[in-house]
């Protein structure tokens, strides 16, 4: 994006978004290799709380219609259903 271009408040927030889905991802797996339990349990609590960050951003999002979501109708849950129980 050139220098004299802003970015709208929507593409702010999808930018800030990805950095935490980004950062919740580093987390999780730093989590699942860490070491010691005093690592590993202050991990758990970083990952925890950008879990809830990336929850709010996802909210502020969605108020905004940022982040439209549509019903799913039960065709296709039930098509997904299917998919994950055949050979169980």
């Amino acid at each position: 994006m050139p220098a004299n271009q802003n970015m709208s408040d929507k593409e702010y927030m999808q930018d800030v978004l990805m950095t935490a889905k980004t950062l919740t991802g580093v987390y999780h797996y730093a989590t699942q290799e860490s070491s010691t339990e005093q690592v590993h349990s202050q991990f758990k609590t970083n990952l925890n709380d950008s879990l809830a960050m990336q929850h709010n951003i996802f909210c502020a999002m969605q108020q905004n219609g940022w982040y439209p979501q549509q019903q799913a109708e039960a065709k296709q849950i039930n098509q997904v259903k299917s998919k994950f129980t055949q050979g169980s």
